[in-house]
């Protein structure tokens, strides 16, 4: 599971967290909508009278009442996603200044589906050993070195050991 960045947004790309207004709009409408709903059920069980509506306008109002409940649904799975990837950085964050830092670069390594040979030298890459040193500490050549970096950074979607280090950053951190 690679970590990637999230930007909270509802209805053509606007950012949820910077239109709150629209948040409370719905919640407004879905209360007139249960409340509408409400007052017909009890009107009908105790014999309270009815809302002094034509029928096309009591039609009319239901239809939206409806459309405020779904868009109300809609709006409520789509900040229950943002609070759980919210959470999921917040506790990324925490295991980071607990000291968990390696926990953390590990998880990010299993989540790109690293061999345990290709993360042993993602953390010497990480750390900015050279291929020559890394295939000294590894017993092994150069060019094996080589071959497993390559396909670090193709499983990582990158070019070189700069952009790896980034995008670690980036996704781990930001």
């Amino acid at each position: 599971m690679a970590f990637t960045s999230y930007t909270p947004t509802l209805f053509m790309g606007q950012n949820v967290l910077k239109r709150i207004w629209l948040v409370w709009v719905l919640v407004a409408i879905q209360c007139l909508c249960g409340a509408y709903f409400l007052w017909e059920i009890l009107s009908s069980i105790l014999g309270l009278p009815p809302l002094p509506l034509r029928w096309d306008m009591r039609e009319l109002l239901e239809a939206g009442a409806s459309i405020g409940l779904i868009l109300g649904a809609i709006l409520g799975v789509r900040l229950a996603l943002i609070a759980q990837k919210a959470t999921t950085r917040a506790e990324t964050a925490r295991q980071l200044t607990s000291g968990e830092f390696n926990q953390v670069v590990d998880r990010y390594f299993a989540g790109l589906t690293l061999t345990a040979a290709e993360t042993e030298v993602a953390w010497f890459v990480l750390k900015g050993m050279s291929l020559s040193e890394i295939a000294d500490l590894r017993s092994t050549r150069i060019g094996t070195v080589k071959a497993q970096c390559t396909a670090i950074y193709k499983k990582a979607g990158v070019s070189g050991k700069s952009q790896l280090f980034s995008q670690l950053v980036e996704d781990i951190l930001l």
